[in-house]
């Protein structure tokens, strides 16, 4: 198809420069079904990346630009969150569901790059690479808990790589021919498929990892439809990737945009006003009151000042916490963590600090997702009277002896995450008279505190990486502090047996039905043992540029910038 496409444009008198890599005059490119090539998406983070490894994309912010330059085995439809070919174009599974077998999809050139020769295509030595990469226990590696309980001998190449990759890799990892790999698990776990979707498994050759070393998270190569074209402090800029394999309905190269840009904001108002002044295209966390901000006045509308826009929203599959460290002295006792959660109104919170966006968490930790019934879980009911009590039998009666506490909240000022945070520590310091000093810091800073020992309690949120209720309970799993798997779990400190038992069992179970039971003790297990603050769920609502089209909100809040187009709408 794409040789039609070429000589439609070699008719119409266009030359063409396709190389690996080569220029393409994008903004002559004609598309059929009313796309059009060219143009450039700009949006703004309050978050820094400074790395573009995959394996260390263990947030939101990186994941959004890493998804545009790697592609995993498989991937998500945006619309449907089904699984869905990557650049695995193929795969089977076992009659006893252990082993899994990719056909590697043949043509998808890697971007170029000085670590490689000109055309370069993906073969499953660079499948095996990454996934063993994502299973080392190297520094850099911060998504260790998707794989190294699931794919046999990950645990023992894990313990064999603290500080390199050793030749033999992980045994249930199986180059078959240079198009097909075959995985092979521990044991059958029915959301398996859902993993190899994550962005942070994006494959990479193993030429850059040997030319780059410690750089190679400011040298990316994936195949994604985006390469990188400059990395800075203030902003990263993406290309197109003129070489990418994947066609839209119409038979369209994929993608359009020629760039996509990412800027950095030190708060909400300027993320805002840029909007408003058609300096970027996209605003993600809309706070309500902001809203005549970036729309203007009615004088203005009707004057034609205020940019064209169009709303996006979808249920998020998200969780706001507030964590504590469940092992230190202030937190060890289950009293002050109930207490805590029992002092903090939810519902209060988005009503009176949030003007009604989003929704208060009474039940358990995992949000609403397809098919598991979070109304089943019961969480904790807002009862301050209740919460002194406790304080007073854990020795803290009308916060006395309680120290004042940094409460580390990675965040810009006057963002909802700010306003929600500054309603919690109100609401603590009003019924259990406890005092918290919110740190404003990077996520970086923040995790940082937490695996010092700084950070005693802490604002977070969790994503669904995929979407299965395991992914939330993965978190408590004693197994992830035993193993240090990754940074971002388990640095609540929870260790439970009980709850250890239910969740073993629940990814080892096939019926569905009883797996599901299984998720729900363990919620409720969190719950019960307050392992944690869950405060609230909320929409994804993003406010779009009209002149972008094709964009699309999804649940797990990611960006998917490759069937999207520019085109200016009519004055």
């Amino acid at each position: 198809m794409r040789y039609t496409l070429l000589s439609i444009f070699i008719l119409a008198g266009i030359v063409l420069t396709s190389c690996s890599g080569g220029e393409v005059d994008i903004d002559n490119l004609e598309a059929i079904g009313g796309k059009k090539y060219g143009g450039e998406f700009s949006f703004m983070s309050s978050e820094k990346v400074t790395s573009l490894l995959p394996v260390s994309s263990g947030d939101q912010y990186s994941s959004r630009i890493v998804g545009q330059i790697y592609e995993s085995l498989l991937r998500l439809d945006p619309e449907t969150m089904k699984v869905v070919p990557g650049v695995a174009e193929s795969f089977t599974v076992s009659s006893d569901a252990k082993v899994y077998t990719f056909k590697i999809r043949k043509g998808v050139k890697f971007h170029a790059d000085d670590c490689l020769d000109a055309g370069h295509e993906l073969d499953a030595n660079d499948v095996k690479f990454s996934l063993e990469l994502a299973c080392s226990g190297l520094d850099v590696n911060n998504i260790t808990y998707l794989l190294v309980n699931r794919i046999k001998g990950a645990m023992d190449f894990n313990k064999k790589s603290p500080t390199s990759l050793p030749s033999s890799g992980v045994s249930g990892i199986e180059v078959v021919d240079d198009y097909t790999i075959k995985i092979t698990l521990e044991n059958s776990f029915s959301g398996f498929e859902n993993i190899l979707t994550h962005s942070s498994l994006g494959i990479f050759p193993k030429e850059a990892w040997d030319k780059y070393g410690a750089e190679i998270g400011k040298h990316p190569v994936g195949t994604g439809p985006f390469a990188l074209e400059t990395m800075s402090d203030e902003k990263i800029v993406l290309k197109r990737n003129n070489d990418y394999w994947r066609e839209d309905e119409f038979g369209n190269q994929l993608p359009f945009l020629s760039k996509v840009i990412m800027t950095y904001t030190n708060d909400k108002r300027s993320e805002l006003m840029a909007f408003r002044k058609a300096e970027t295209d996209l605003v993600l966390e809309i706070p309500v009151e902001e809203i005549e901000h970036i729309l203007g006045t009615l004088q203005e509308a009707q004057e034609g000042k205020n940019v064209k826009h169009k709303v996006e929203s979808e249920s998020s599959m998200s969780m706001t916490y507030i964590a504590m460290s469940n092992d230190s002295e202030e937190f060890s006792d289950i009293r002050v963590r109930k207490a805590f959660n029992m002092a903090v109104s939810r519902e209060n919170i988005i009503d009176s600090w949030l003007e009604g966006e989003g929704w208060a968490a009474t039940n358990g930790f995992v949000p609403s997702m397809k098919n598991y019934p979070t109304e089943n879980v019961k969480g904790h009911a807002y009862n301050p009277e209740k919460a002194k009590a406790l304080m007073s039998e854990a020795g803290y009666a009308n916060g006395n002896n309680f120290p004042t506490l940094d409460f580390y909240v990675n965040t810009v000022e006057g963002s909802p995450v700010h306003k929600m945070s500054k309603a919690v520590a109100a609401q603590l310091k009003e019924n259990l008279n406890v005092n918290l000093n919110i740190v404003l810091c990077t996520i970086d800073e923040r995790q940082e505190a937490v695996a010092s020992g700084k950070a005693k309690i802490w604002r977070a949120g969790w994503v669904a990486d995929y979407p299965d209720p395991e992914n939330f309970l993965a978190m408590f799993y004693s197994g992830n502090i035993q193993n240090n798997q990754g940074s971002m779990m388990n640095r609540f400190k929870y260790q439970s047996d009980a709850y250890d038992s239910a969740y073993e069992k629940a990814i080892l179970e096939s019926d569905a039905e009883k797996r599901t039971d299984l998720f729900v003790a363990c919620d409720q297990m969190i719950i019960d043992d307050a392992a944690i603050m869950p405060i609230m769920t909320d929409d994804h609502i993003v406010m779009i540029n009209a002149r972008v089209r094709d964009f699309k909100a999804n649940s797990m809040e990611s960006l998917n910038l490759t069937e999207v187009f520019i085109k200016e709408p009519k004055k």
